[in-house]
């Protein structure tokens, strides 16, 4: 058992073609594939070319055949006719003899179905002549007369088109009449008589229960998954099962594929590896895999390639891993071995659920916000608040929350990978929080938002206090002329910009003045401001002077200043 573990271990680290390679020219090549668990099996036929791995389904057992038919022919709760017209004659090229023997035994009332939709059979009574049937109908035995049915357009960029579809139904027929021409005839008149939604629907029953069996819930019981539970819940409820006697457990394979996406540098494969060599092991591994079959059901993706399998495994890793962070000490790093003693007391889909939850947390935190902030009363847009925040508040506020990580690795938004991700969003949702509150105790009177071009919470702030020191109404949003906004521009940042080097600072006196400026406007307290927002003045101060620290008075165009409201012209 364990050489033959090791033996498909190294096959699905080689590249495609030598991994088929490797198989053909095993010894037994037929007990190798059947070894394979289902899932690792059909990923490798994918990674190969599904018409280059004919050799590959030939050696499959019915069992894997009934495991990729289930997986590529249906889209919820929909048999595809393309998609199933392409497998099946796939299935037929690797091997027509048992192609034959696998659908009359396994899978009969499904290919009737199919059947049903894709061909018309009238039965020629003793005394008809075939012409009444019209051109389009042809016979094998002068008896049943068929005719292949008009499908709608294929939608672009399916995997078959009509003439091999065609092609496809002729060659199944004719093997299936030289096999057995009463079976022929007896498969053709119950095609023709099939009850299309009651059986649709036992097939899809009878689908949903094999791939429960791997994990692949139907939908209503996967998206359970994101049913959140708290730490407090979680310690209360049962503990998993101990785990079966030595050596039971590892009787069937463990697929191994959602495995090797993890990667060595992750806190998951760190805490398996800090597990000790027992039993617990291989029931975690089969744990790992089921929980990530259950969150592509949830998400209703499909898995073709390696790909986009290390993207589910990346998702339930990162929540896993906040799952645990949870249970322990967020604030310090997760040890290997408190990690490891987790998985063996935890059911993986209750730590992922624990994990998932801080984010849902945070998603209603904001709901509940929006719902009675000053933003949304006064009918602003969520750009209101700058690329960087609308970022992030839009990642909390979809469905399933995601962390804005602004292209950092390649992508705007990914999973949750960490309690620090959480941290950090939900600081960013404080600020905004913060900022909200000063508005709404400011009694700012605004004009419909369209009349300011593109307002933020930045140039608002900063247009009143601008306001503030020219001796304007500062209550009173209205964009600043040119000629008044220098004055304030030179008192901002006095003196000619440098040459080169570091630009011009903002003195600390003003930054005073403009926290002494928000507490008289908001009767707030400084040092409440200031502990609240400190750090968010700071980083707009220093935008500032990034933008405008190196531009004289004189150049300045009210069309590239974005953190004050100027009017175009005087």
């Amino acid at each position: 058992m364990r050489a033959l573990q090791e033996n498909r271990s190294a096959i699905l680290a080689l590249p495609p073609a030598q991994a088929l390679d490797r198989i053909l020219s095993d010894p037994q090549p037929a007990a190798l594939v059947h070894s394979f668990p289902d899932t690792d099996l059909y990923l490798l036929i994918h990674d190969i070319g599904p018409e280059d791995a004919l050799p590959l389904l030939a050696l499959a057992s019915d069992r894997q055949w009934d495991h990729v038919v289930d997986l590529e022919s249906w889209e919820r709760d929909r048999i595809q006719n393309s998609q199933l017209t392409r497998w099946l004659s796939l299935l037929l090229e690797a091997d027509p003899r048992r192609f034959i023997r696998w659908f009359l035994t396994q899978r009969l009332h499904f290919v009737e179905f199919y059947l049903f939709h894709n061909l018309e059979v009238r039965v020629r009574e003793h005394d008809q002549d075939p012409s009444d049937f019209g051109d389009d109908f042809f016979t094998l035995d002068n008896v049943y007369y068929l005719r292949f049915l008009k499908l709608p357009p294929a939608a672009e960029g399916a995997t078959i088109g009509e003439e091999q579809r065609r092609q496809f139904l002729k060659r199944f027929i004719e093997r299936l009449a030289a096999h057995d021409h009463l079976v022929f005839q007896n498969v053709l008149f119950e095609a023709s008589h099939v009850l299309p939604a009651e059986a649709e629907e036992q097939e899809y029953r009878w689908r949903n229960v094999r791939l429960a069996e791997k994990g692949f819930l139907p939908f209503d019981e996967a998206v359970g998954i994101y049913q959140p539970v708290r730490p407090g819940d979680l310690k209360r409820r049962v503990l998993k099962d101990p785990p079966p006697p030595r050596g039971e457990a590892a009787l069937l394979p463990v697929p191994a594929l959602p495995l090797r996406a993890i990667g060595a540098d992750n806190h998951f494969s760190r805490a398996l590896a800090a597990l000790e060599p027992n039993d617990a092991l291989p029931r975690i591994q089969w744990e790992f895999s089921n929980l990530c079959n259950q969150i592509v059901v949830a998400d209703r993706k499909s898995i073709r390639g390696r790909e986009e399998l290390r993207e589910v495994v990346t998702k339930a890793c990162g929540f896993l891993r906040i799952g645990l962070e949870r249970l322990g000490h967020p604030e310090k790093e997760l040890e290997p071995s408190r990690a490891a003693q987790e998985l063996t007391r935890y059911p993986l889909d209750q730590l992922f659920r624990l994990g998932f939850g801080a984010a849902l947390e945070l998603k209603w935190r904001a709901e509940k916000w929006l719902a009675a902030c000053w933003f949304g009363r006064s009918g602003l847009r969520l750009t209101f608040w700058g690329e960087q925040w609308m970022g992030v508040l839009g990642g909390i506020l979809l469905k399933k929350p995601l962390f804005y990580d602004d292209y950092r690795t390649g992508r705007l938004y990914r999973e949750f990978a960490s309690t620090q991700d959480i941290a950090a969003a939900e600081r960013i949702l404080q600020q905004a929080q913060e900022v909200d509150h000063l508005f709404s105790v400011m009694r700012i009177r605004l004009k419909p938002p369209s009349r300011y071009g593109f307002l933020t919470w930045k140039n608002l702030l900063l247009t009143l206090w601008a306001r503030q020191r020219l001796g304007m109404t500062e209550q009173e949003l209205t964009p600043l002329g040119l000629k008044p906004f220098s004055r304030f521009f030179n008192e901002l940042l006095p003196g000619a910009p440098p040459a080169s080097g570091e630009p011009r600072r903002i003195a600390d006196s003003m930054k005073a003045e403009f926290v002494q400026w928000l507490a008289r406007a908001t009767g707030l307290k400084e040092f409440e401001i200031g502990a609240k927002l400190g750090p968010v003045f700071e980083e707009l101060f220093a935008e500032i002077e990034a933008e405008y620290g190196r531009v004289a008075v004189e150049d300045l165009d009210p069309r590239f200043v974005q953190l004050f409201l100027l009017k175009h012209s005087d």
